[in-house]
């Protein structure tokens, strides 16, 4: 299916979740290049909190370069034998990698026709797995674009029992510069898509 064909059956709001989702997974897949960070300083926010959250990640982004990005993002996630943060549904909701949460999202996402990417070697739990999960949901990249039923399904079962907790520790860990505002950007919009959710639309 090509990418217009998509895009006509998606709603604008739709598409805006589906680019915050992918803007995420690509801060948190890996250290921004010199490309992101030039899309990231270009935001502009409203007054709204996730719109401060999302100025303020643009002036830092301004500021920071690949080299200062890549060493913070090490600092965060990989470290000398592990990261100040492990960012894993397993680790946040068992205290251990590899565990039944990732056995649950493996069985969803054959049940989805979602496959991992054959040179991606971490769990697929990660955030930013789980956030270019849901993206794919919404813009169809999987098949259809899943029902909005579909997606709170997805969204209940991966996400909301841990990303909040893990992007709350994002904003304050010790190493957060640039990403103590990705961590409030992911706390903020994963609280506005459970409200959205629960009120029956995202």
């Amino acid at each position: 299916m090509s990418d217009a064909a998509v895009d006509i059956r998606i709603a604008e709001e739709d598409r805006l979740r589906a680019d915050l989702y992918d803007f995420l997974a690509a801060l948190l897949a890996a250290p921004p290049d010199a490309g992101l960070l030039a899309r990231t300083a270009a935001l502009s926010g409203d007054d709204t909190p996730l719109g401060r959250a999302v100025a303020t990640l643009a002036k830092l982004a301004a500021a920071a370069t690949p080299v200062s990005a890549e060493r913070e993002f090490t600092r965060l996630f990989i470290g000398l034998g592990r990261g100040e943060l492990l960012p894993y549904a397993s680790y946040y909701l068992t205290g251990f990698l590899n565990e039944k949460p990732l056995a649950l999202l493996r069985r969803d996402m054959a049940g989805l026709q979602i496959k991992r990417a054959p040179n991606v070697y971490e769990p697929e739990d990660n955030i930013a797995s789980l956030m270019e999960m849901m993206a794919g949901l919404i813009t169809g990249r999987f098949g259809a674009p899943a029902s909005l039923a579909r997606q709170q399904e997805f969204f209940n079962r991966h996400i909301a029992p841990w990303a909040g907790h893990f992007f709350t520790d994002l904003e304050g860990a010790k190493g957060s510069v640039l990403y103590t505002p990705v961590g409030t950007v992911g706390r903020l919009f994963t609280e506005i898509e459970r409200e959205a959710f629960r009120m029956g639309g995202a």
